[in-house]
């Protein structure tokens, strides 16, 4: 439309009546068009120029922000938005040339509201002519996921529960069992024999030192975790682990082929936690392997992402286990907690990464870490008072 309206305004002084009667009337469809668009909009969209004076607002927008008047047009809009907190957040970024994603603010007034502002740069022929404000209210969508996120923690925990019920069952059983062969050997009996006793409290003390093993890790799972994240390199870490691991690998009889990406972007990381992860996973993959096999690990960056994977040649895990691995307490081995890539997810996922399992059985299984490369926005077009 834009390059019909240059051609039609190159040529006008040669247009008749009609023709120029029909131009304006092709111009005011067009902007019904725009209107139309614009007010059928659940979201709001505010237009501001260089100024920072509002040159188009839709309803959707008017509903939602708190403005000090209905008199909107031409107005600058640090005058015109009544709420403090928003209007500081516009004048810090209208003029920051960055564009600045989902922040949220929360309006009160009788009935609370979410609302996500977006500002986006409005670009004429490569320009900045002004900005393009989106605003969304997320405030049934973040009560939707808040209920989720509560179904979803009772489930786990109920889960949890369960896993340390049943691990608690047995050593509770051995203990009431060995107590009562002390009773019945103490039963009337004005000397007992020593050995015997020892035997039965060694047990115990055995079992209670399990029990107190099942707490601390139940403790451990449904704890906040308390991560400092810094800057830090996980090559770095890897390395370290790999360097412990050499005896355990070579004992067990397996080969490391390790391929760490030569320069490697920091990521925010807590070391300890970090460490605890991954050493989880290479323990898992040793004992997948208890006839020896290759252990890979890798890391690579893939976009704003930096991958870790570690992969066995091991016995694989079945289909059916897959969706199961990462649950509490389930675990296919005949001994371990089954708490350990439950925490490994646990690690991961309060990094903000992700974790991605590839498995075949009797080939191995490679497990893949993903976590984001900070990025810092960077500006998209340069700003001039100059501009058109």
């Amino acid at each position: 439309m834009r390059r019909f309206l240059q051609r039609a305004l190159e040529k006008i002084e040669k247009m008749d009546r009609s023709q120029i009667r029909k131009l304006v009337s092709d111009i005011a469809g067009e902007n019904e068009l725009l209107e139309m668009v614009m007010e059928s909009m659940s979201d709001g969209v505010l237009v501001t120029d260089r100024e920072d004076r509002i040159l188009m607002v839709n309803k959707s927008a008017e509903r939602m922000l708190p403005f000090t008047s209905e008199e909107l047009i031409e107005k600058p809009l640090g005058e015109a938005i009544a709420d403090e907190e928003i209007r500081e957040f516009f004048t810090k970024n209208l003029r920051g040339l960055d564009r600045v994603l989902d922040r949220e603010f929360t309006l009160g007034n009788g009935y609370s509201r979410i609302l996500s502002l977006s500002i986006m740069p409005l670009v004429r022929q490569g320009w900045i002519t002004g900005n393009v404000i989106h605003i969304e209210d997320v405030t049934d969508k973040r009560a939707r996921e808040a209920r989720l996120r509560r179904a979803e923690s009772l489930a786990a925990l109920t889960t949890l529960t369960a896993g340390v019920a049943h691990e608690i069952k047995n050593p509770l059983g051995s203990i009431g069992i060995h107590l009562e062969l002390m009773k019945k050997e103490m039963n009337g009996k004005k000397q007992i024999e020593t050995r015997k006793v020892m035997e039965n409290l060694h047990i115990i003390k055995e079992e209670v030192d399990r029990l107190n093993r099942i707490v601390m890790d139940f403790l451990f799972t449904v704890r906040p975790m308390n991560a400092e994240l810094s800057y830090d390199d996980l090559n770095r870490v890897i390395q370290e682990l790999l360097e412990f691991m050499k005896p355990e690998l070579a004992e067990a009889g397996i080969t490391l082929e390790s391929e760490l990406t030569k320069s490697s972007p920091q990521i925010l990381m807590d070391e300890r936690y970090m460490k605890q992860a991954v050493l989880n996973l290479l323990k898992n993959a040793i004992s997948a392997m208890p006839e020896g096999g290759q252990l890979r690990v890798r890391t690579m960056q893939r976009g704003n992402e930096l991958h870790l994977q570690i992969g066995d040649t091991g016995v694989g895990i079945p289909e059916e286990n897959m969706d199961k691995i990462f649950e509490p307490y389930f675990t296919t081995k005949d001994f371990g907690s089954g708490l350990g890539l439950t925490l490994v997810y646990k690690i991961v996922k309060e990094h903000l990464g992700d974790i991605e399992v590839n498995s075949k059985v009797g080939e191995g299984t490679t497990i893949t870490l993903s976590f984001p490369i900070p990025q810092k926005e960077k500006r998209l077009i340069s700003y001039s008072e100059g501009a058109p």
